[in-house]
């Protein structure tokens, strides 16, 4: 991993993960989608893939919170007390040292539950809507049915692969020409808006088709991250299997938004640039 500070695409532009986005729930996606054993977690492999994440995030510069920084020191201290020699077996008089994991296991596991728990008051809500009393008919359906909101850590994932594919990696080309954010954001809605069969709506992957740089595909994924975060557009996906849906919420997008953004972004330009910026909170 490079120690070198990553080159934000643009300074100005920056996401907060939402609050129910934390440090337990990315390691839970991890070892969901590695399939580990909660119980015997491999510490040295979860640790890895962490700081993978959280420098994709940093170098997208959204706001990684001081949370997922503890946890990262967590898992680093984790790791090295594996690495620390085993006592001879002669020596019975020492006091037998616990598991480095057991701790962080007991708290995702009591996150886990809660988790589910939350997971199952919420479909109570649905619960019996497709159950019809004696001689009544089954209602037709009007439309498709909704997919699941999906998460950051997964559109992530989504994101990196579409990197992966294209042979890129986060080192941001010089361009004669660079799309802004809300230029972006115009584009993914006028396209949405003309989607084949008016469903407004595509694949995450679609979006992506015909960027040549790295450059555009970072501010693609940033222009809908803030097209998420606005409400202009939904972000679905059936299952974990399944291809990530983007549907456009609203008619047209005005002005205020590209004006918000370009704000932003000429504030950010007038900063002196001497000196070294200290990272936001």
């Amino acid at each position: 991993m490079s120690l070198e500070a990553p080159i934000p695409v643009d300074p100005s532009f920056r996401l907060e993960l939402p609050a129910f986005e934390g440090p337990l729930d990315l390691l839970l996606h991890l070892i969901q989608k590695h399939e580990l054993n909660i119980l015997d977690l491999p510490v040295a492999f979860v640790t890895e893939r962490y700081l993978e994440f959280l420098s994709l995030m940093k170098e997208l510069n959204l706001d990684v919170a001081a949370e997922y920084l503890l946890m990262a020191a967590t898992l680093a201290h984790i790791k090295s007390r594996e690495l620390l020699p085993v006592p001879p077996a002669d020596q019975e008089d020492l006091e037998e040292e616990a598991d480095p994991r057991s701790e962080l296991i007991a708290r995702l596991l009591e996150y886990q539950k809660y988790k589910q728990a939350a997971e199952q008051l919420e479909a109570r809500g649905v619960r019996g809507r497709d159950v019809f009393g004696r001689g009544m008919s089954e209602p037709e359906a009007q439309n498709a049915p909704p997919l699941a909101e999906i998460g950051i850590f997964a559109l992530l994932d989504a994101f990196h692969k579409v990197l992966a594919r294209a042979k890129a990696e986060l080192a941001f080309e010089i361009t004669a020409e660079k799309v802004t954010i809300a230029e972006k954001i115009m584009q993914i809605v006028g396209r949405l808006a003309g989607a084949p069969g008016s469903n407004r709506e595509c694949t995450f992957e679609e979006l992506f088709e015909g960027a040549m740089t790295t450059y555009e595909i970072v501010v693609t994924f940033l222009a809908l991250l803030e097209m998420a975060k606005r409400r202009i557009a939904r972000i679905y996906q059936a299952d974990r299997a399944s291809p990530i849906h983007v549907t456009l919420l609203v008619t047209e997008v005005g002005p205020d938004i590209a004006l918000d953004l370009e704000a932003r972004e000429g504030q950010t330009s007038t900063e002196p640039s001497g000196g070294e910026e200290g990272s936001p909170s």
